[in-house]
């Protein structure tokens, strides 16, 4: 086992991540003594990256007239889900939004506004001036002022738990492989999710990572604090619900958020290989149910097609859905026959044009025949002002008709996982009985029953809201759990 050396605490966190942050801070609020273990040599994790978290009733919203209360998030997040969702975590998550986005506020976080993720939704988006890493930057601060301990790279590998009875402590390892037992008798996990683990995405989702669902804003997250909860009996839940974005090509020549993203993010002529319509366009409005759209595809990807006439709009009018907010709604796509051709120069084989509906269904090795069928069909509903397959709003109803024609091979991506181990509203870990394992918790994206089967982007923020307030609950909970 390399160094055997014993070292004590109270409280281990394994993850140094919003949700590990949050948890050290609540704790620093203690006489309890704390170690942060983070495998990389940064802090922040996937919450360096998020444009917003979710709240209701915060004083932002108050400030602006915006009505959203807790019961009435509340029960959106449960009809979602089908009251998959686990109630009382929802509940407890909602009601400690605002005082969680008031006391991020008061610590020196930023926020622009509180907006939605499509028109009409509920405003219950949070936007950080800065995004994710500002607020990070200041949770760094303060934990620094608080004296809260973070040792990076270094992993924890193990947990150890008395029998049936509670968690004693953790084994860790650096960088250089050497291996440390801590003991502690309360350990939070909030290593964020296994979005970068292939056997897990497989297993769960059923698509392959890297082939047909590509990871946005995720590092080194493998599911090791999953395997580690289950390995002491805990049980699972929330497994394989993606926290899906709109989806796009990938290969050379393409910007993370560049024109080229934003044009494929517009509701026009979706086919898929068999070069059939599937689904209503507009759903790009909400990337949930675009991804899961997707997913159902043959082959997980799809091709978004549109012709010069849609080019020449989006150039000289703008976008209609954006790109979150890097590319807002209304955006004139001036770069997008620069990064055209850029990405045609480089040989992206996921990006076509061509001059004719056959020879870009060539392209695309689709049956020119089905292809041209669909757009001819497709063309129709757009001369009638009536889509009589999938209703689509007739606002996006523009016809494939005017050459040069473009195809782009679109992918899966997600900007998370959720779920895995099952807690309750203490974020207490259970076990396969539904009995708290004591002195274990599980925050962030590694925690299940927060969602059904699907990321609730009516909730826009959740998974970032959820990271900090089940954080922040953690801590609480684990300084009542020594107080009893």
């Amino acid at each position: 086992m390399g160094n055997d050396e014993k070292t004590k605490c109270d409280v281990v966190i394994a993850g140094a991540g919003g949700a590990g942050l949050m948890a050290a801070l609540a704790l620093s609020e203690s006489d309890l003594r704390v170690k942060v273990y983070e495998k990389m040599n940064v802090a922040g994790g996937s919450t360096r990256f998020p444009e917003g978290m979710f709240g209701a009733e915060s004083t932002l919203q108050k400030k602006r007239n915006v009505r959203v209360t807790r019961d009435e998030a509340f029960k959106a997040i449960m009809d979602y889900s089908h009251w998959k969702a686990n109630a009382s975590l929802v509940r407890a998550f909602v009601d400690k939004s605002a005082a969680t986005i008031d006391w991020l506020e008061q610590m020196g976080v930023e926020f622009t506004e509180p907006s939605s993720f499509w028109p009409g939704a509920p405003r219950t988006w949070h936007l950080f001036k800065g995004r994710g890493a500002a607020v990070i930057k200041v949770l760094l601060s303060r934990a620094v002022e608080k004296g809260v301990a973070i040792q990076y790279q270094t992993a924890v590998k193990q947990l150890r738990r008395q029998d049936d009875g509670p968690v004693t402590g953790v084994l860790v390892e650096d960088q250089e492989g050497r291996q440390t037992a801590v003991s502690a008798r309360a350990v939070i996990i909030a290593t964020g999710g296994y979005a970068n683990d292939p056997e897990l995405i497989k297993k769960y989702t059923g698509l392959d990572l890297r082939g047909n669902l590509f990871p946005l804003g995720n590092f080194e997250k493998y599911g090791e604090g999953l395997r580690m909860a289950w390995a002491v009996g805990a049980a699972k839940e929330g497994l394989g619900v993606l926290n899906f974005s709109s989806g796009g090509p990938v290969g050379p020549g393409l910007k993370p958020a560049g024109h080229i993203v934003a044009a494929v993010r517009q509701p026009e002529l979706w086919i898929n290989q068999q070069g059939l319509r599937f689904c209503d366009e507009a759903i790009v409005h909400n990337s949930i149910y675009c991804g899961n759209a997707m997913a159902r595809q043959k082959g997980g990807f799809v091709f978004r097609i549109f012709d010069d006439q849609a080019r020449h709009y989006f150039v000289e009018k703008g976008v209609d859905v954006g790109v979150g907010m890097f590319v807002p709604p209304g955006t004139r796509l001036t770069g997008f026959d620069d990064e055209l051709k850029e990405a045609l120069a480089k040989k992206n084989r996921n990006i076509m044009v061509a001059g004719t509906i056959e020879d870009l269904a060539l392209k695309m090795e689709v049956t020119p025949a089905v292809f041209k069928k669909t757009v001819e069909v497709y063309n129709r509903f757009c001369e009638k002002g009536y889509d009589e397959a999938f209703a689509k709003d007739r606002l996006y109803l523009r016809p494939v008709q005017r050459p040069p024609f473009y195809a782009f091979k679109c992918f899966g991506d997600f900007c998370g996982t959720n779920g895995g181990i099952k807690i309750n509203e203490k974020t207490e870990v259970l076990d396969h009985a539904d009995q708290v394992i004591p002195g274990l918790y599980a925050v962030g994206n590694d925690a299940g029953g927060l969602y059904g089967d699907s990321y609730d982007m009516i909730a826009a923020g959740a998974a970032c809201g959820f990271a900090l307030v089940s954080g922040w609950l953690a801590g609480e909970n684990v300084i009542g759990y020594f107080l009893n």
